[in-house]
């Protein structure tokens, strides 16, 4: 996306979420931003920033030893991360990108909110996002640019971002076979995709078979994938990249029945890079849309991400 051409000098922007990152760049403000998260890493320049969070868990765990941590840790009313709150002091941000949608995908907006608490005469701004459909995303889009004083960046990275999307949608539409789908957004126990992810599969002309749009991510069962038995499997695992989705796998292609699936008889599963895509609600969800239309469709899409963001999962037979 074309990015305008200077900064405001006066901005110093510390963002602790990658979506909330890849917004700020897309605003042209790449140059602003003092700090990071300890998952930032997109676009190229934002790994040498400062980083300002960590992880309570051991995310190289198995998915399963994962889910365990994560329920462990906030069952002693802990937060699965935490800020390096010295730092920020050093860093003396004007504003601070935060989120409060979900409490095991990044710093927590309370979080942030007790680690500058005990600034006294340090005036920072938190701009806290909880994006639950495309709609919220381009509110927060326009958020971030409003508390910098650029609303007209926000505006127009709004209209280029939906542009974009009304475009594949229109072509999708014509699309004489519409898959009826089903995405996995974690291994071990088994989740859904909520949130955006409803409407991008229903852009794409897909027919989700569950999760709803606007509501979080739910936990579902084995057996619900088998009484569905859908044509296409879409794992988009959250967290997790291309590579490690792809060690991850045993987990389904263990579960009894899985041979029998439609879609692994058909050769209709797909792995695909949930990080740096389904799961960071910003910029790049256009991206994740089209990795839906070239999976869904293509004889009609092809943009290029195959082997990149996306692969098809071998099926038993070959």
């Amino acid at each position: 996306m074309a990015q305008p051409d200077s900064s405001p000098t006066h901005l110093k922007i510390v963002s602790l979420l990658p979506s909330t990152t890849e917004i700020a760049c897309a605003l042209g403000l790449q140059e602003n931003l003092v700090g990071r998260s300890h998952e930032c890493d997109f676009p190229v320049g934002v790994e040498s920033l400062p980083v300002c969070t960590a992880a309570r868990l051991d995310s190289s765990l198995p998915s399963g030893a994962i889910d365990r941590q994560v329920k462990t840790i906030l069952s002693q009313g802990l937060s699965v991360y935490e800020v390096h709150t010295d730092l920020l002091r050093t860093l003396k941000p004007n504003i601070i990108l935060t989120q409060d949608q979900c409490e095991v995908c990044a710093v927590s907006l309370k979080e942030v909110e007790a680690a500058v608490c005990g600034w006294l005469g340090q005036d920072a701004r938190i701009v806290s996002c909880s994006p639950m459909g495309l709609s919220d995303i381009w509110t927060d889009i326009q958020a971030v640019a409003d508390a910098c004083d650029l609303p007209e960046r926000g505006h127009a990275l709004v209209s280029r971002m939906t542009d974009r999307l009304e475009k594949i949608a229109v072509l999708a539409s014509t699309q004489v076979t519409k898959p009826r789908v089903a995405c996995i957004e974690w291994l071990e126990p088994l989740m859904s995709a909520g949130n955006w992810v409803p409407e991008l599969v229903s852009l794409a002309c897909g027919i989700n078979l569950f999760g709803q749009a606007g509501e979080h991510s739910p936990w579902f069962s084995w057996s619900d994938i088998q009484q569905a038995d859908p044509d296409i499997l879409m794992v988009l695992a959250c967290g997790f990249s291309l590579k490690r989705t792809r060690t991850e796998m045993p987990c389904l292609t263990s579960l009894p029945g899985w041979s029998s699936l439609r879609a692994v008889q058909n050769q209709q599963v797909y792995l695909t890079d949930g990080n740096q895509y389904f799961n960071r609600p910003g910029p790049r969800l256009i991206e994740s849309l089209e990795i839906l239309a070239e999976i869904f469709h293509p004889q009609s899409f092809n943009f290029g991400h195959e082997n990149q963001a996306w692969e098809r999962f071998p099926s038993v037979n070959q």
